[in-house]
């Protein structure tokens, strides 16, 4: 098993930065990407950037590439998500998640391991 928990969220200004960790730890070994998603209410949990262990391998989403930047750290297991020039839009909860298949994945059902979710709020 592998258990994830995230840290980092909060409420800052449209324009702002924000930093999210989630820290790994159990069988990290098994895992070979690691993803954020976000969910905002009334909408489908939406895939927002992973990164691969080994080669540090990462992919976004369009509508955060440019303000956003994924992570890690292999000693501490953790996976850092950047974000800058925050909007409203970017309002959400935010789920760090692992993957045991070492490709990305964009889809949610494609990860097998995931974090309780962290609010982060954008106001205008």
């Amino acid at each position: 098993q592998v258990q994830l928990v995230e840290s980092g969220g909060g409420l800052a200004q449209a324009g702002g930065s924000l930093r999210l960790s989630c820290a790994a730890s159990g069988r990290t070994s098994s895992t070979y990407v690691m993803a954020w998603f976000r969910q905002a209410p009334g909408q489908e949990r939406e895939f927002v950037s992973a990164i691969t262990w080994n080669l540090g391998r990462t992919y976004y989403t369009d509508s955060v590439k440019d303000r956003f930047a994924i992570s890690r750290d292999n000693a501490k297991n953790t996976v850092n998500l950047q974000m800058n020039s925050l909007k409203p839009e970017d309002t959400a909860v935010y789920y760090c998640a692992a993957r045991t298949v070492p490709m990305i994945n964009t889809r949610a059902e494609q990860y097998a391991y995931w974090g309780q979710g962290t609010q982060v709020t954008v106001s205008s």
